[in-house]
């Protein structure tokens, strides 16, 4: 059930190991990566107090150069991968004394991020604003074009013989001896009661105005102003600034949130003030307590398996989730130790986690 990213590159694995697979979206590709800038970065979102959830992001990442060469063979399709790197910025001394707190933490963790002065960053990228106090780079942090991926994904699954089906489910059946896949985003909650919640984020699109590329290559993350925001460039002159993370279920765009958006995105890199807005859209990410994902059998039925609440991750989490919840379907993962930590029964009333229930 669910014909984003997650539930098709499932899909796609398992029709390719032979298995019957039937697709269930009545709008396929409509939730949350339509939305998604496709951002696949391990380390620039690598939180405090989130090390399973690092730890999974980085193998996914891993994962994604081998999963992106092959879904491009099977389909023809260019799913917009670049490797360019992430930049990561601080606009004014608070905004790079907040920044460091974090790039501290990564560097920790052992993660690839390389402190850059003004004027190393200025090399990289001379359209960044003359303001900006510092920055680093996560050379490992690439990106993805979500609403080419999903098309491919789509293609690659029908191609190896998965059918899609654009009926709405609104109920599990009764066991039938085979194995169902709740891949909804935010609709698992009402299919299968886990703690999955609506998270509401709105995004800008821009375009430059002759239609080339953008006027820088990385993708930037920056603090300006105390506002977050990152800008996501394209080869095909879009730009796609956001987002903001609101607990919400409205899908409505406001002008506050783009306000604020542009003003930072602008602060950042000023040319951007002469680019076309295109678009303006809201969607709802699918979280959970601990922000992690959830994996694997519902603790009430075994043949019921989650693949949802990956939140901000769910285009970076696509192959590693892919290729689990394969391995549970065909007995060849049922033991793989990332899958312990995003369990379903994690948030079970008798599980050691109960306030996370509540």
């Amino acid at each position: 059930m669910g014909a984003g990213p997650i539930g098709l590159a499932i899909a796609w694995r398992c029709a390719a190991r032979g298995l019957r697979v039937v697709v269930h979206d009545p709008a396929p590709g409509s939730g949350a990566s339509h939305v998604a800038a496709g951002m696949l970065a391990p380390v620039a979102e690598a939180y405090f107090g989130e090390d399973e959830l690092t730890g999974l992001l980085t193998e996914s990442a891993r994962r994604w150069p081998g999963f992106a060469a092959e879904l491009t063979e099977a389909t023809g399709v260019d799913i917009g991968y670049r490797t360019e790197g992430t930049l990561m910025v601080g606009l004014t001394a608070d905004d790079l004394a907040e920044a460091r707190r974090l790039w501290s933490y990564q560097q920790g963790l052992g993660l690839p991020v390389s402190l850059l002065r003004p004027s190393q960053l200025r090399e990289r990228e001379p359209a960044l604003a003359p303001r900006v106090r510092g920055g680093a780079l996560a050379a490992t942090d690439h990106q993805v074009d979500p609403r080419r991926l999903v098309p491919a994904l789509r293609l690659a699954a029908a191609r190896a013989g998965a059918v899609l089906v654009t009926e709405p489910v609104r109920q599990l059946s009764e066991p039938s001896g085979g194995v169902t896949v709740v891949a909804a985003g935010c609709g698992a909650a009402a299919l299968t009661g886990l703690p999955v919640r609506p998270v509401k984020g709105q995004v800008l699109r821009l375009r430059t105005p002759d239609g080339g590329p953008p006027g820088f290559r990385h993708v930037i993350r920056g603090y300006a102003d105390g506002e977050h925001v990152y800008l996501v460039p394209r080869e095909c002159g879009e730009v796609v600034v956001g987002a903001t993370v609101e607990e919400r279920t409205d899908v409505a765009v406001s002008a506050g949130a783009v306000l604020r958006l542009l003003r930072a995105a602008v602060d950042l890199m000023p040319e951007l003030a002469e680019y076309d807005l295109v678009e303006t859209i809201a969607g709802l990410r699918p979280g959970t307590p601990d922000n992690a994902p959830i994996l694997g059998p519902l603790p009430s039925r075994p043949d019921v398996l989650a693949a949802t609440g990956h939140h901000r991750h769910g285009i970076v989490l696509t192959p590693v989730t892919a290729d689990l919840i394969t391995g549970l379907i065909t007995g060849e993962g049922t033991d793989d130790p990332l899958l312990t930590p995003f369990r379903a029964d994690r948030f079970h009333p008798d599980s050691k986690e109960e306030d996370l229930w509540s």
